[in-house]
């Protein structure tokens, strides 16, 4: 994680002159989508750099970040350390006032940034601003059917107590990051394997407030590779991540009193139900079976509410 005081930020802290944005892309043998993920940041109104952090491609993935001339972009090494410590050290150079964290086979929609810069200006106090996101394929066409939940509002204001109850946010591509408060938080912890991102939320949380819009701002690739590695995650790989939030002294101290074990347990239900919706888009029914029975095992009543998600998986919703 970086080194940095546990301090709130002042979230009101502005500059007389437009925010500026950088856009943080982890790349490990990205050949296939960089060039597209870097097109698609470098079209938005706002952003002021574009900053790819190599993680020990194989590849050519360096030879097309070097074919793209634009003076915002600009190239790091990170000697294959993890996408967590590549994350941090293109925070670490950034020149930004607000960061986004974009996955190297994703690809932003036209006023992603800007809308989101819109939301930022109506919610000074926010140190996060999010949106959504829909699927899209290896060929970049639309598969995920997302638009059909417009009216469906994630939380805003104080969102520790929801968010640390189950990650409702899932990609760092629908969302800016005050700089200080990322700083502030300690960036992402680099000893976690899974759900690094849910961590790195929460600790953001517990330092402000975020704010959300309902629209839709990524396309989320699902391809091959990335694909193949969510099929073999089980439950029990995103278990450590849950310990951590539940031992995080920043998290703990700003969550109400005593809501701690019941937020752990809602947590453990939530990533035991997304393993199960994972399970239903790779045609493995039965093991989606036994993750809802992990999950009458923490809480009956918790099982209609997940079974409903496993069944709209199923919908690609």
């Amino acid at each position: 994680m970086l080194d940095a005081p546990t301090a709130a930020p002042a979230a009101t802290e502005a500059r007389a002159t437009s925010p500026r944005v950088s856009v943080i892309i982890p790349a490990k043998n990205a050949a296939a989508y960089i060039g597209e993920t870097i097109a698609s940041a470098l079209a938005q109104d706002g952003v002021t750099e574009v900053i790819v952090v190599d993680d020990g491609s194989t590849d050519h993935t360096l030879a097309i970040v070097g074919a793209v001339h634009d003076p915002r972009l600009r190239v790091m090494k990170n000697d294959a350390s993890g996408v967590s410590a590549a994350r941090n050290l293109g925070a670490q150079r950034a020149h930004g006032d607000w960061l986004m964290f974009l996955d190297a086979d994703d690809r932003l929609r036209s006023d992603a940034v800007a809308s989101l810069l819109a939301a930022a200006k109506a919610a000074p106090r926010a140190v996060l601003v999010y949106g959504d996101y829909n699927t899209i394929d290896s060929a970049g066409r639309s598969i995920g059917r997302r638009d059909l939940l417009k009216r469906r509002l994630k939380p805003s204001g104080d969102v520790l107590a929801r968010l640390a109850g189950g990650n409702f946010i899932v990609n760092g591509g629908i969302m800016l990051i005050r700089f200080a408060a990322f700083r502030a938080s300690g960036g992402f912890d680099v000893s976690l394997r899974y759900c690094e991102d849910w961590h790195c939320w929460c600790r953001l949380a517990a330092l402000g407030e975020f704010a959300y819009i309902p629209k839709l701002l990524l396309d989320y690739r699902l391809h091959t590779a990335n694909t193949m590695n969510a099929a073999v995650r089980t439950p029990q790989d995103f278990f450590p991540a849950v310990a951590r939030v539940f031992d995080d002294e920043l998290i703990l101290a700003k969550l109400p009193a005593g809501a701690a074990p019941r937020l752990r347990q809602a947590a453990e239900i939530h990533l035991v139900t997304y393993a199960a919706m994972q399970a239903i888009r790779f045609g493995r029914y039965r093991q989606a079976l036994f993750y809802l029975g992990m999950v009458g095992q923490r809480s009956l009543k918790a099982m209609p509410r997940s079974a409903i998600r496993i069944v709209l998986s199923y919908f690609g919703l």
